[in-house]
């Protein structure tokens, strides 16, 4: 059986970053061809600028946008007028760019930020408009969120089509370790690891520990995505996900035994835990492309963790 993805043009936005080269991969493993895949990168190609958009999507017969300006919580609490306006401007003219050229598909890829703050667990697709997202992550959210509108009224009114993704929380080798900007899991290897070495006897973590999270290897993210451009073609939204959730104390706990970290954990609960709960249905993406998560949790973390080891000083 032929690929749809073969012969392809295909724009990776973000397609250098840490979830993008793994799209790339998988992309490749389908049956695109490498040559044919164009990787804008950001310093060349600022996509708040329109004219940008427009020479990007020139004789693209698929987007796959992944481009965004993400961060963990303290990221989004000091910029969230960045955090909206560059989402959202990037998005929406990308699409209409896209539109314009007659692109033959567009893959939008949200977040999991974009669910209500008490979504009933595990999320599904359908609760996504029952409520406001949580607070810290409420800009980014809705801004990723506009591309589903515009995906939908846009194969509306022009039979444009347009899919959007939703990823839950990514891990894995690559990952962004800058404390400023940094999600929880690249956060607490960097303190865990430094704090051994340092000899230090206390690790201070962010909140109570009772929020939850679900994490996706960086690999199997790229496969979900690349399969839901090769395979599905439809209006709803779909959740991509491991479809299991874990306490950050429990998080934190695996992360000191990896790094074998013997000194105390202290919580500073004047720091804002985030959403209660994250766990997503992953059940339709399996059902419509076929996509399971298949890296077990703890390996994927000992992965991450001896990737960080060896890549931090280089």
């Amino acid at each position: 059986m032929v690929s749809y993805l073969k012969g392809k043009k295909i724009l990776v936005t973000g397609g250098a970053g840490f979830l993008g080269r793994q799209v790339v991969h998988s992309l490749i493993e389908q049956g695109a061809i490498r040559e044919n895949i164009i990787i804008p990168r950001s310093k060349d190609c600022d996509l708040r600028v329109w004219e940008n958009c427009v020479k990007s999507v020139m004789g693209i017969d698929i987007v796959i946008h992944l481009a965004a300006k993400v961060g963990g919580i303290g990221y989004n609490r000091e910029h969230p007028g960045e955090l909206f306006f560059d989402n959202a401007i990037m998005g929406i003219q990308l699409m209409e760019a896209a539109r314009l050229a007659n692109v033959k598909k567009f893959v939008a890829v949200g977040t999991v930020c974009a669910y209500p703050k008490y979504t009933p667990v595990p999320f599904r697709e359908d609760e996504l408009w029952n409520g406001y997202p949580e607070e810290t992550n409420a800009p980014y959210g809705l801004a990723k969120k506009m591309m589903l509108v515009q995906a939908q009224s846009y194969r509306a009114q022009y039979g444009f089509n347009a899919i959007f993704l939703l990823p839950v929380n990514l891990y894995g080798p690559g990952d962004n370790f800058d404390p400023k900007s940094s999600h929880v899991i690249p956060a607490l290897i960097k303190k865990f690891i430094e704090a051994k070495e340092n000899d230090e006897k206390q690790v201070v973590v962010w909140g109570t520990g009772s929020a939850s999270r679900e994490f996706l290897y960086v690999k199997d993210a790229g496969k979900a995505i690349a399969l839901a451009a090769e395979r599905y073609n439809g209006n709803e939204p779909v959740n991509i996900g491991a479809g299991k959730e874990i306490a950050i104390k429990d998080l934190v706990g695996i992360i000191r035994d990896i790094t074998k970290y013997q000194g105390e954990i202290i919580w500073d609960t004047d720091k804002p835990d985030g959403q209660p709960r994250r766990c997503l249905d992953t059940s339709r993406a399996q059902k419509e492309f076929g996509f399971v998560a298949v890296t077990p949790f703890e390996k994927g973390l000992r992965e991450t963790i001896d990737w960080y080891k060896i890549n931090r000083r280089i």
